[in-house]
Order: C-alpha cells, then structure tokens, then sequence
C-alpha cells in the first residue's frame, strides 16, 4: 500500500485523483486554497472560476453530464454559492458531486467563524466530517461513492486543523479510476427546477435522505471507543482529536458521517455512560441534535462555541471551568503590508487626502492598520463598492466626496462587476470613485491565478487577460484611468482629487505586480 505524510488537504486531492474526478473547481480561500493546486499537480483538470457561484455551477453542468465533480471553496464561499447549492439538492445530478466547505474557527484568515454544518441540515445534503488526512482520504471517495448511489451532493465540512495538519495516509487504491465521458440525458423533471418540477424534487429528497440513515448506523465512517461509563463524549471533526487526548479514560462516540446522523448509534451508546457531553467546534449543532432525540446531555458553556478548540479548552469544558481565559497569543509584529507592496503608497495618499474608505477582502484590507488606517468598513467579498454607493447615497455632499471603494482585482472579477453596474444604473447625486488595485495576482492566498492574470490554474498555460479598464468601460463607467500610484504618486493623487471633485462616476486601475508573485515568477521562468 502507498503511504504518505499528507496534509488535509493534499489528501483530499489525491482522493478526488484516484476518484477519478473529471474537474475540480473553485474560488481561492484559505483554508481550502491547496487542495485544487494538489488535484492538478497530480495531473487533475482544475480551474480558478471567478467566484464560488460560478465554480459550482459549472461543477453542476459536469456532473449533469455524468462526470465526477469536486467543488472547493472557504466557509464564507458557500454564503456565495447557496442559490445553486439549495437547488442541486432537489435536482440531484447523476455524476458525482462533492461540496469542500473550509470552515474557519477562531477566524484565523477570515471575517466570521459561520458553522457551515447548519448548510447541510438546511439544504437537506448529505454531509461528512473528517477528523485527519486519512479520513479526509477515505471519507472524499466515500463521499463520491454515496453520490453516485443516491444522485446527491454531498457537503464536505473540514475546518483549519483538518485542512492544514498533517499524517500518514495510506492510499486506498494502486491505480486512479478513470475518468467517465461525458453524456447528458434530457430529464426536464429532474433537471429544470420550475416549480411544477422542483415540488416534485422537494418530496423526493426527504425520504432519499432519511434513507441514508440505514446505511450510517453502520458505522463505517463512525468510531465507537468504549471504555469508562463514567464519561460519554460525542464529537465530531478535530474536536476528537483533542477529546480523545483531554480525556483518556472517556467513552467516545466520533461521528463522521454526520448528516444524516445515526439516530439509533447515539441512542444505544447514550444509554451506556453516566454522564453524556458533546465537544464539537463552533455552534452546538451535534447537541442540538442529541437533545431533539430526547436525550439529556451535560451542556456545555457558552464560551466554548467561539474560536478553536485544543485538548486545553476541552478540559475546561469537560470539567465546567468558564473562567476567563489567556488572551490569544498575538505574533510579535502584526499583520501588514509587506514593504514595497504597491499598495502602500495608494493608501498613503487615500489617507492624506483624507478619504472615507469603502474596503474589501484581500491583503490590501491591511490598509486598515498603522501608518496607513485608510480603511474604514470592510464587510465581504465586493462589498467596497456598493457600501461606498450607500454611505455616498446617505452623507451630507460634503461628506459623501470624501467616500472612495477599494477593491483589489481578483476580488473585482470575484463580485466587484455587479458593483460597477449598480454605480452606472443607480448612480449617487456626487458620482462615485471606485479604486481598483491590480496586482496581477491574489495575493492573500497564496499567489493564485485570476482571469486578469493570463494564466492558467497551474501558472503556466495561458489565458485570455481580462483588463479590467475595458470591462468597466464596457459598462458605462464616465472616467477610467490606469496608473501606477509608486512611481506616479504626483498624478495618482492629482487624478483622485480630479475624481472626488466631479459627479461622474470613475474608476482608476493601479496597476503594478506584487512584488513577491513578481519574484516568484521570475525564478519559475514564468
């Protein structure tokens, strides 16, 4: 058998390799970025799309056509990809569809801690939980195979300690499935979700999943340690991994097949321990569970369900210790700019002139911190724009030509345009000045492609270079300028000036190459 020292995610790609998948789709997000970068490595067929929306959508159209698809995205991705998640539950698919949401506990790169589980409750979609790299392997093939059998897709929950620690894997299988051609049957009642069809779907679903609980009270993903019947902890995801060490002498329940749960496993192991707790990471979303079924469990407090746990915080919530506890470590620098980043002298200028900062997601939201503090609201992904269109709608004039959008290009393609047209369309009274700073890369990542870079996931093959000036224009924007605000600062803050004085509506481009992709690609050749 192949073994291999593999992260969360490397294992996850080598899995969606051996299951032959026939594309891999997705939107950069730590920490769910590595896992396409791994599939095409192996020699998968994986494309950045320009959101998550558009990843899952045409993952859909592959799997509609028989082939197996695999989508990755970070928590927050799947807020943006809901409306066609929601609705492929109902339709189903009859290739293989597999969901990766990264969950971001204690928000170590991210906005919010969401707890994506509830998705898969709501959605009504099977769901799985890996608790390390060889269940990240044997739970994604699992996860193909139950998509096949029942025309599902499924949801794919890891979270930050999954995803990024590492163990041995051992590989499942000598050589990878091959991939399936494609064919597509015309099925208007499957696949066209009108209402007519989609009720139809909607009673169909919920008994296909309440069938899928059979097979999970099998507990072929699930663990069952039996020891001490003093203690019974059910968990779920890393969180074992720190109940296992926390508590040595408890029984534990470790679900990883978690929705639908196995009903009858946790009523007959509840009924064999003392003392039932549940440790899971985020909301109380397996105790919920556990009470709905009529069991009593010890809760546990409310501080728990913020951040990540360790096996530390475990046994303070196993012993009921609420105290307050250490202030997180914090690095010894924070967070900023690397020197000689392009954006530095943008913000600089944004802050002498005094602007009102609409920002967004992206490395250039560090903006926000000393020298600069030239960020002053920072919400999602291609917020910048329409937020900096309200404060301009609701401020006094004098107050509304100070507000300026930010957005970097990457995020600008990811859902900046549709900002852009409601600047053109429902234009404020002062206009408005959107700023987009393209570094020709996305940065905050991990260097990936974007449709403005001209190059391919793997860095390599080249793209069509979406220009983000023409795209703009094309929209019906009044002013357009490109400069480089390092070595043109004088007319950058000339054209900004120029810009927060008019009522048109403008967009300047800066364009200059983060100085560590501009490295990396030299050294590569590339």
């Amino acid at each position: 058998m192949d073994k291999q020292l593999l992260s969360g995610n490397e294992a996850v790609a080598l899995a969606a390799f051996d299951c032959g998948v026939n594309l891999g789709c997705g939107y950069p997000g730590t920490p769910s970025s590595e896992i396409l970068d791994g599939f095409s490595a192996l020699g998968g067929d994986a494309e950045w799309e320009p959101n998550e929306k558009c990843a899952l959508e045409t993952a859909i159209g592959v799997a509609l056509a028989g082939g197996r698809a695999l989508v990755t995205m970070k928590h927050v991705g799947l807020n943006v990809a809901a409306d066609p998640f929601f609705t492929v539950a109902y339709s189903g698919t009859p290739g293989g569809l597999v969901v990766v949401s990264a969950d971001d506990p204690g928000m170590a790169s991210s906005q919010n801690e969401q707890d994506n589980r509830r998705y898969a409750i709501s959605a009504g979609v099977p769901m799985f939980e890996p608790s390390d790299s060889q269940e990240c392997y044997d739970f994604l093939c699992a996860a193909f195979l139950l998509a096949d059998q029942f025309r599902s897709p499924v949801l794919f929950r890891m979270t930050t300690r999954v995803c990024h620690s590492k163990c041995v894997v051992v590989r499942g299988k000598s050589a990878p499935d091959a991939r399936r051609s494609g064919a597509f049957a015309i099925d208007p009642k499957s696949n066209v979700m009108v209402p007519a069809f989609a009720r139809l779907a909607h009673t169909r679903l919920r008994p296909d999943l309440a069938a899928l609980r059979a097979p999970n009270e099998e507990n072929l993903y699930n663990k069952i340690i039996e020891k001490s019947s003093d203690l019974g902890i059910i968990s779920s995801g890393v969180a074992y991994q720190h109940a296992r060490e926390a508590a040595p002498d408890a029984s534990i329940l470790k679900i990883g097949f978690t929705h639908p749960l196995p009903e009858k496993t946790i009523r007959e192991f509840a009924a064999k321990v003392k003392r039932l707790v549940v440790v899971e990471e985020g909301d109380p979303v397996l105790a919920d569970a556990v009470r709905a079924l009529g069991i009593a469990i010890d809760p546990a407090e409310e501080i728990f369900r913020f951040g990540e746990l360790n096996v530390d915080r475990v046994r303070k919530l196993l012993a009921h210790d609420a105290s307050e506890e250490p202030a997180p470590r914090v690095a010894p620098h924070p967070p900023q700019l690397c020197p000689g980043c392009p954006h530095r002298k943008t913000f600089e200028t944004l802050r002498d002139l005094g602007c009102l900062v609409s920002g967004d997601i992206g490395c250039y939201t560090l903006g926000v911190m000393p020298p600069f503090n030239a960020i002053h609201s920072c919400v999602c992904m291609g917020a910048s724009v329409t937020v900096g269109l309200g404060l301009r709608k609701m401020l006094p004039e004098n107050e509304a030509r100070r507000v300026v959008s930010v957005i970097g290009d990457s995020t600008f393609f990811h859902t900046g345009i549709n900002g852009v047209v409601e600047m053109v369309y429902n234009r404020p009274p002062t206009g408005h000045l959107l700023i987009i700073l393209d570094n020709r890369t996305t940065a905050m990542t991990g260097m990936q492609e974007n449709p403005g870079t001209g190059k391919k996931l793997n860095h390599v093959d080249p793209a069509p270079r979406l220009m983000p000036e023409d795209i703009v224009r094309g929209i019906g924007v009044d002013f357009v300028a490109v400069v480089d605000s390092t070595a043109e600062q004088e007319k950058f803050a000339a054209l900004v000036k120029e810009c927060l004085a008019s009522t048109r509506t403008s967009v300047i481009v800066v364009r200059r190459p983060c100085v560590i992709a501009a490295v990396r690609s030299k050294k590569s050749g590339n």
